[in-house]
């Protein structure tokens, strides 16, 4: 597949797929609330994470049951095990007769794209991903419409605070695998670390990414927890005191190594860790929200109501798509002129007055 082949190198490509943004998600329905639509069927593919990931998956599938219980629709969910499922699961709601087939990360962009190519009577869409051909060519369908967040904006914020809130000045972060959706996370959590170091004249340091050279280190998967926990063991290992895993359920392993550790902190990605992991609450710092969920109701929402479209949809600060988690139990803990430099620093990249740059950034 050319998804497998081509991962590495699309870091830098994939931001010339997308010019155009779709509006900011909204909390109202276009469908009327309660009302009848079940002749529409929305369904859903995981990618290998699996829908109780914790993260971006499992945010897909609460956005899905919040349109079934809303719009009175029909769904269906179908968990990949491997990336050789993603193709079969994809034809498999096809065959179904779902009105709108979304999949859920970046690695199933070739079965969505295959299939919205084949099928122009059905509606795609695609959390995580645009289109593009072999040769890294941007590609637009009518029918397929992409779910995009520019992440590193709210990664800045995630890692100033881990340097503010590192007391051994060692902070990390690692992926699950080097995809655009991924690196966009740790090349703003990086540039968030030398903004804390530039403003109080401290030199803490970020193991795991280098943003300049586009390398860092991965555990080549987003399920297996084991290689997650081995590798933070190793940033803690060298005196690290705050992760930010980016690695769906993998990252679970990683919070396992810290809590063992006592002393170690994790910020979660994509949904707030604080919520969706309780095991792991005393740790979790914040985390990093893609409002994948919303994302996914509004898109069926559209659908349902004869609205939909092929435009992209970016989640920014400025229209609420992304933000950072509270500090929940850690409120008390961050001094106040480190929360008050986040919100300063927050309302800088809302304002466009400060850009957060990522060769992965959507808009």
């Amino acid at each position: 597949m050319k998804k497998i082949i081509r991962v590495a190198a699309l870091g830098g490509a994939l931001a010339l797929t997308l010019a155009a943004c779709g509006s900011a998600p909204e909390d109202d329905s276009t469908a009327s609330a309660g009302a009848e639509n079940a002749d529409f069927k929305a369904c859903m593919v995981s990618d290998e994470g699996g829908f109780d990931d914790k993260s971006f998956n499992q945010s897909g599938a609460e956005g899905l049951e919040r349109a079934k219980e809303e719009l009175g629709i029909t769904t269906a969910l179908v968990e990949s095990q491997d990336v050789t499922d993603f193709g079969p699961n994809v034809t498999n709601l096809v065959t179904q007769g779902c009105n709108l087939v979304i999949g859920v990360g970046f690695m199933l962009e070739d079965a969505i794209e295959e299939a919205a190519v084949a099928n122009p009577d059905i509606e795609f869409a695609l959390v995580d991903s645009g289109f593009s051909d072999a040769d890294f060519n941007p590609v637009t369908y009518d029918n397929a419409k992409p779910l995009l967040f520019d992440t590193q904006e709210a990664a800045y914020l995630a890692g100033y605070a881990a340097a503010g809130m590192s007391t051994t000045g060692k902070v990390a972060t690692f992926g699950g695998i080097a995809l655009p959706s991924v690196t966009i996370f740790m090349d703003g959590y990086v540039d968030g670390v030398a903004k804390y170091n530039e403003d109080n004249g401290t030199a803490v340091e970020v193991f795991g990414w280098d943003k300049a050279a586009q390398t860092g280190s991965f555990t080549g998967d987003f399920s297996n927890q084991a290689n997650g926990q081995n590798l933070a063991k190793g940033f803690i290992d060298q005196g690290v005191d705050v992760i930010m895993p980016v690695a769906g359920p993998v990252g679970l392993g990683a919070a396992a190594a810290a809590k063992e550790a006592g002393d170690v902190l994790i910020i979660g990605v994509d949904a707030d860790w604080f919520e969706t992991a309780p095991d792991y609450s005393s740790i979790i710092l914040t985390s990093v929200i893609k409002e994948i969920g919303q994302a996914v109701f509004d898109t069926v929402d559209q659908a349902v109501a004869g609205e939909y479209t092929s435009e992209a949809y970016v989640g920014t600060l400025a229209n609420g798509g992304i933000g950072l988690a509270p500090f929940h139990d850690f409120e008390a803990k961050v001094p106040s002129e480190l929360a008050d430099a986040i919100e300063a620093l927050k309302a800088e990249i809302i304002a466009g007055d400060l850009s957060v740059d990522s060769p992965s950034a959507n808009s």
